[in-house]
């Protein structure tokens, strides 16, 4: 008995697309699909292209939530933000899990199409630094990269006059009536935070009674996790760049492993994490 092939148009499927919305459309797949231009013939350069334009469309959309939670927050919509927050966390997740796809190169197959990348390098990742800048990790000198783009380093500089996502943060956390040094919320915000005493006191009330302080308290935790998948991002940068080329330069000119290890020692959101030991 021969069965009939099941017609999705049966149940009212949309199945003739001339001169209307597809899905290709919409998403604008035609462009994105085309976008992956290996310059070899190396098998894994399109592993590796991949791997990073999947990146930066992550880093795209994470930086759609910070700047939306950071508004929220402006505004008081804690709860908003809260969601925005959780968000960016699970992004970074998905970020971390990439690693996992990359690390299945091995060191023979990166060789062969590590010349053609020529000085270009996740280091001069835009999207990256205005992330960084955007949560707080502010340094001025990165800005140098990008100078060559005139449109990218006006975005840097206009996000260093911006207060940060932490600026805010401690701010909100002064107009829930907790102490927080005037120091602070006046600084020039785009300078690098310094971790301060009176902050870490701050976010000290708040952990000893979270109750009485619940959305101070979920807000810390939000900043909290969102580091937390951060440095394990950072993490599994490090140690998948020393399991492809070991201690090699980078492709940019960095010192390759030995800079991304220093970079693990930065901290978002340092009295955070200090507190716990003192809790």
């Amino acid at each position: 008995m021969t069965k009939t092939p099941y017609d999705p148009a049966a149940e009212g499927a949309q199945m003739g697309f001339d001169g209307r919305m597809s899905y290709g459309d919409y998403l604008a797949l035609d462009q994105i699909l085309t976008a992956q231009n290996p310059l070899s013939d190396a098998h894994d350069e399109m592993l590796f292209i991949i791997q990073h334009q999947t990146s930066e469309l992550w880093m795209r959309l994470a930086l759609h939530e910070i700047g939306a939670a950071r508004a929220a927050l402006e505004d008081g919509r804690h709860q908003q933000a809260f969601k925005m927050l959780a968000r960016v966390a699970r992004i970074f997740e998905q970020l971390n899990n990439a690693w996992d796809v990359l690390r299945t190169m091995t060191p023979s197959d990166y060789t062969r199409f590590r010349d053609a990348l020529g000085q270009s390098s996740g280091f001069q990742s835009w999207q990256y630094r205005l992330i960084e800048f955007a949560v707080g990790n502010r340094n001025p000198a990165m800005l140098r990269p990008h100078a060559h783009r005139t449109d990218i380093a006006a975005l840097l500089e206009a996000e260093l006059k911006r207060p940060s996502l932490y600026d805010v943060a401690l701010r909100r956390l002064s107009a829930s009536g907790i102490a927080v040094p005037q120091a602070v919320l006046d600084r020039d915000v785009s300078k690098p935070y310094t971790a301060d005493d009176g902050v870490a006191a701050a976010w000290t009330v708040v952990y000893r009674d979270p109750e009485h302080h619940w959305e101070m308290y979920e807000l810390a935790e939000k900043l909290v996790d969102f580091e937390d998948y951060f440095r394990r991002w950072r993490f599994n940068h490090v140690t998948t760049v020393e399991r492809v080329i070991g201690f090699k330069r980078g492709t940019g000119g960095t010192a390759g492993v030995d800079y991304l290890k220093r970079m693990l020692s930065t901290e978002l959101f340092p009295e955070l994490w200090h507190l716990r030991t003192d809790l």
